[in-house]
């Protein structure tokens, strides 16, 4: 009995501790500081996209949230963008990895604050918001179209409404049914016997499909968490009051993700990310192809032709600093992946690129562990947390989802 009598005072010290014996949660000024810069309200307006003339149209938002949810942007009328974005679901699947068409390689990422991403998907492939809405388009396990079939399906099912926005429609009288640079090997042949006039008039529907998408995708952000209530109240002295009151674990776990566990050295800012990859010694996942992440991305997206320095930009190549500075090469971007944010992150496991962990435990477990990577160097270290740090850590996590 005096044994139980002592952890629990041990307990109880420890609370005063972290709670400043007052009630309030004890931060260094320095801490105050780190967590007020991860707070919702700091967030910046978002920036207009000059790649884009049409990301703030309200006209080609709408038409872009219709293209979204619409099964008729797929080759057999099964999957939209919404099939794996799910509105109730932050815009994601809860699969570890996406199903369109067929199974795809990767984890479908949730889609709140998606328009201040430098780079798009889990490897940075695509370099702007609306070229990463094509390429699901003509992705064979994802929608598994093809670029002249959706020019056709616009033009038939949408064509006044795209006219409104992006002006008359080409000529798509000479245009194959189906033809893509990408697709099936009738696909392709069908795509280089067109003159290179009609090919051009296919790629600016093509590519005015994904900006009318990206417009819409503009319009989905996170929304406040508790995490954002308590570090508030923190930043303007006031005793956290309510569900912004932090247990005695929350505040362990939020001291520990900014100081000792270092999580906020990738998972900055408000909206929790750094925007960079990073390799952090995830494992293979089980039965898939091999998968070297950000080192294979550079080349697609320098060869992307909807890229921002592709002849579909609106704007000029001054914008385009993020392509023309990215770093090409380097054993850093080998098995390199993008740093998500962590915002809503506790209700939507798998975790992970493939969905290789099921559950915040186990993310923490392996950031303890710090696993070398399968191939390459991983940048992370042992951090021997203790079973009472990892839980409190994973207890913090869940504050930043409502």
């Amino acid at each position: 009995m005096r044994r139980f009598a002592s952890v629990a005072s041990l307990l109880a010290l420890a609370a005063l501790a972290l709670l400043g014996g007052c009630g309030k949660p004890e931060f260094s000024d320095a801490e105050k500081k780190t967590i007020a810069s991860l707070a919702l309200n700091t967030l910046p307006a978002l920036k207009p996209d000059t790649t884009n003339q049409y990301a703030d149209v309200p006209a080609a938002a709408a038409l872009g949230s219709t293209l979204f949810f619409d099964l008729g942007m797929s080759r057999d009328g099964t999957v939209s963008c919404s099939t794996c974005h799910k509105i109730d679901r932050q815009f994601q699947d809860d699969r570890p990895q996406g199903v369109g068409v067929g199974r795809t390689n990767r984890r479908t990422m949730p889609l709140a604050g998606v328009a201040r991403d430098p780079w798009f998907f889990w490897d940075g492939r695509r370099d702007s918001l609306w070229a990463q809405a094509l390429t699901p388009l003509e992705s064979p396990l994802e929608h598994a179209g093809n670029r002249a079939a959706f020019a056709h399906y616009i033009k038939k099912r949408f064509g006044e409404r795209y006219e409104r926005i992006f002006g008359p429609l080409p000529d798509l009288s000479g245009v194959p049914a189906n033809a893509s640079p990408l697709g099936s090997d009738a696909e392709r042949a069908a795509w280089n016997a067109m003159p290179a006039g009609k090919a051009d008039d296919v790629n600016r529907v093509f590519a005015n499909i994904g900006k009318a998408i990206a417009a819409f995708e503009r319009s989905i952000e996170p929304q406040q968490t508790r995490f954002d209530r308590f570090a508030i109240d923190l930043a303007t002295g006031t005793k956290p009051h309510g569900d912004a009151a932090f247990t005695p674990e929350e505040i362990l776990g939020l001291k520990l993700f900014i100081g000792k566990a270092n999580c906020v050295t990738c998972h900055n800012g408000p909206r929790f990310t750094d925007n960079s990859f990073h390799n952090t010694g995830v494992p293979p996942a089980k039965d898939l192809p091999p998968d070297r992440g950000r080192v294979d991305a550079v080349a697609q997206v320098q060869a992307d032709p909807f890229n921002c320095f592709g002849k579909f930009r609106d704007g000029d190549a001054s914008t385009c600093r993020e392509l023309r500075f990215m770093v090409k090469d380097g054993q850093q971007l080998v098995r390199a992946y993008k740093t998500p944010s962590l915002r809503g992150v506790a209700t939507r496991p798998p975790y992970m690129h493939a969905g290789q962990f099921s559950s915040l435990d186990e993310v923490v477990a392996h950031y303890s562990k710090a696993p070398p990577s399968a191939e390459g160097v991983s940048e992370v270290h042992p951090l021997n947390l203790s079973d009472r740090e990892r839980a409190a850590l994973v207890a913090f996590l869940k504050t930043l989802s409502d």
